[in-house]
This record gives structure tokens, sequence and C-alpha cells, in this order.
């Protein structure tokens, strides 16, 4: 009797995260198995994201837009843990917005990047954020600044981060060159992401953005299947 009693499954006890029953990715944070690009170019700068924001190996969501915007003319693209890099953002729009209507003037990129600097070095060991900080102003014109995992900040003419951008060194070493235009800066950014979107196709879009001298923001969407497989 006491043989099946050891037998019989215990049914009362409770599933936690922890058990077989669910699945790993349950108990991970969200994150954006990302890539996410800036180029400067004379004049301006071009940032690109793909779109998919993953939980472990279930895609939550496949439409995200990655490129967020901080002021008039500048954005940040955000990899890592989702949560933390869109908090992040919220407290960085909040005090470069305030910084500005104190100076009573556009704020600088590099001051926008500063502000990122400052909040992934403090936290460094909570947060999972990598960001890249592009923008124009009247200043220095189109910058690119890299704020990887850790808060270390340093200008960029080209940069990449996320997961993803692993894939893509060798591309964007052979296929950026400096002094490119507009349109090669264009068509880089949209061919950088395509080659990362590859693995999951229809369920990777893109995102690419140019931020121009003064002129008004364009946005161009990008589905994977826009673009032939090579």
């Amino acid at each position: 009797m006491a043989a099946l009693a050891t037998m019989m499954p215990n049914f009362g006890q409770k599933v936690s995260a922890k058990s077989d029953l669910v699945p790993e990715w349950t108990s991970q944070e969200v994150s954006t198995g990302t890539t996410i690009m800036a180029v400067e170019y004379d004049g301006g700068v071009v940032i690109g994201a793909d779109s998919r924001t993953t939980t472990g190996a279930y895609i939550a969501n496949r439409v995200t837009d990655k490129l967020t915007p901080i002021h008039d003319r500048i954005f940040c693209c955000r990899s890592g843990s989702a949560a933390d890099t869109q908090a992040i953002a919220d407290v960085v729009t909040y005090q470069l917005g305030f910084h500005s209507i104190e100076l009573d003037e556009p704020p600088l990129v590099e001051t926008a990047a500063n502000l990122f600097k400052a909040s992934c070095y403090r936290y460094r060991e909570e947060l999972s954020a990598g960001i890249l900080v592009a923008g124009w102003d009247r200043r220095k014109g189109g910058q690119v600044y890299c704020v990887p995992i850790g808060g270390m900040l340093v200008r960029q003419p080209v940069s990449v981060g996320g997961s993803g951008s692993t894939y893509i060194y060798g591309f964007m070493d052979s296929n950026y060159k400096p002094g490119m235009g507009k349109e090669q800066c264009l068509e880089l950014a949209a061919a950088g992401t395509h080659c990362c979107c590859k693995a999951c196709w229809e369920l990777c879009s893109q995102h690419c953005r140019h931020i121009h001298t003064g002129a008004a923001l364009s946005h161009s969407w990008l589905r994977g299947s826009d673009r032939p497989m090579r």
C-alpha cells in the first residue's frame, strides 16, 4: 500500500515557472533579438532596425518600432531588453525636453548621447540596454553615438548593434565607404538589416529613418519579402 502511494502523482502540487510543464521562454524577459544601425553622411544621418521582438524562442511582436524619437531631430535605436530600453528612452526624453526648455533652443545630439551614457552606466548591473543615438544639430551636423551595454560612449561614422549585428560586421566593413551620400546610406541600411532578416524572412520587417539638415524626417517600412534573397 505504501509503495502504491509513492507511485501516485501529486496532482495538488503547484506549477511553477521552473516546472517541466511550462516552456522555458515563459520565464525569460522580453528582449529584442535585434539588428540596429546608424550611418552618418554629409547633411544628416540614416538609421535602421529590424522589427521583431522575441521572448525566448517565441516572437512576441513582429512589427515593433525600435527607432524611438528623443527630440525633434534626435532618435535612438534600441537593443537588449525591450522594457529596459523603453524605460531609459522615456527618462532621456524627459531630461532632454527639460534641458531644451531651459536653453530655449534645440538640444545637441551629443547631450542626448551623454544622458543615455549616464543612465546606462549608473544602472549597468541592473539593465540590459545597447543604444545607438543619432541625429542632427546645427553645431556638428549629423552624428552617430554608440552606447553599448555597460555605458561606454563613442562617436562613430557608422555603427551597428544588437545580437543580430554580429552577422553583418563583414558586410558593413566591405560596403561602407567614407563620403557616402544620402541614397547610398539608405540603401546600406536597408541591405544591412535585410541580411539579418533572412533567417526569419516573412516574420521580420525593417524600419529606416532619414534625418536631414533641418528638413522633415522621412520614414520607410520594408517587409522581408520586399527585397530578393541573395
